[in-house]
């Protein structure tokens, strides 16, 4: 076991995969000097230029040529700094990645991690802060993931760079420097759920940064005696129902939280999934559909707080 931060983990995990594999190649912008995170510190003095490529200003480019690097025969990471700017090469995820293997037969695969830092960013505003994994767990022929911890971060990238097929790599802004022990031989599989904690009272789920936020709240709740049963998802596709399900037919009552806007959250095919297999009382918790403002005052009606989540609880259990 080491102690990591979760950008340091992450790293590892790269710069192991890139010891193992020589098709395991990076591009995107400022990756040579390390990203603008810290998550791909030293490999370009490791492994070279030709292998940490750094790219134009370009997420069409870049995405564009992450896919046929990956239909060539390599397994390219794809940087696109943050979720926000992603949305410049979507056409190249969306209608080339995502569908080739069904297309073409399965003749070509596209094994490429695309990674996409999202969330909340701390005064950053509208344009960097938007947390959109629902849009690609909606899109078929795609994984997605999305780690809480530097050892999901660690063991899920090394999982995702091993898939054959593209894997839509969700980091939380606000999460790089959280530290924590990290065991690099344990492998995680992808949509293979965490159990935080266990408790009979009602189930929650959540996934990313809003798990820590989920977690302080179970704190505040066993206090007064209601013990929940957490899972952390980690990956939303494909999600880990059967873990899901097994709670809720316990429990009776099922809490979804995400950071994301509510409307159209992925806690709703979480929840009416639930409630269509299991019955359950089911709620859901999600940011307001409003941008996320640069003021700190404007910023904080876009996060779901300990608080707000604890109230919800205490709501559905009644």
């Amino acid at each position: 076991m080491i102690e990591l931060s979760y950008s340091e983990a992450a790293m590892l995990a790269v710069r192991h995969e890139m010891e193992a594999d020589a098709r395991v190649v990076v591009l995107g912008e400022d990756v040579g000097r390390g990203g603008i995170f810290g998550q791909y510190k030293g490999l370009q003095e490791t492994f070279g230029s030709e292998r940490v490529i750094d790219t134009p200003i370009s997420e069409a480019a870049i995405m564009g040529a992450g896919v046929g690097m990956a239909l060539a025969g390599l397994r390219p990471v794809v940087e696109m700094r943050v979720v926000d700017f992603a949305l410049c090469g979507m056409d190249e995820l969306v209608n080339q990645a995502a569908k080739n293997r069904f297309m073409f037969g399965g003749q070509g695969r596209v094994p490429l991690v695309a990674r996409m830092p999202g969330g909340i960013w701390d005064a950053s505003a509208a344009q960097h802060s938007q947390s959109l994994e629902a849009w690609f767990a909606h899109l078929p022929g795609v994984v997605v993931v999305c780690p809480s911890t530097p050892q999901d971060n660690y063991s899920l990238m090394r999982a995702a760079l091993r898939c054959g097929d593209p894997v839509v790599y969700i980091e939380h802004k606000t999460l790089w420097g959280a530290r924590g022990l990290v065991d690099p031989s344990l492998e995680i599989p992808l949509g293979k759920s965490a159990h935080v904690r266990r408790g009979n009272a009602l189930t929650m789920v959540s996934w990313s940064r809003q798990m820590h936020a989920c977690i302080a709240a179970c704190d505040a709740l066993a206090a007064e005696g209601i013990d929940v049963d957490l899972i952390d998802l980690r990956t939303l596709w494909p999600w880990d129902r059967e873990a899901v399900l097994a709670s809720c037919e316990r429990t009776g009552r099922l809490l979804v939280v995400h950071e994301a806007v509510q409307a159209a959250g992925f806690g709703a095919e979480i929840a009416a999934t639930a409630a269509e297999a299991t019955g359950c009382r089911v709620a859901r918790l999600g940011a307001p559909r409003i941008p996320v403002g640069y003021a700190p005052v404007l910023e904080a009606q876009s996060r779901v707080s300990a608080e707000q989540i604890a109230q919800a609880a205490r709501t559905l259990r009644g």
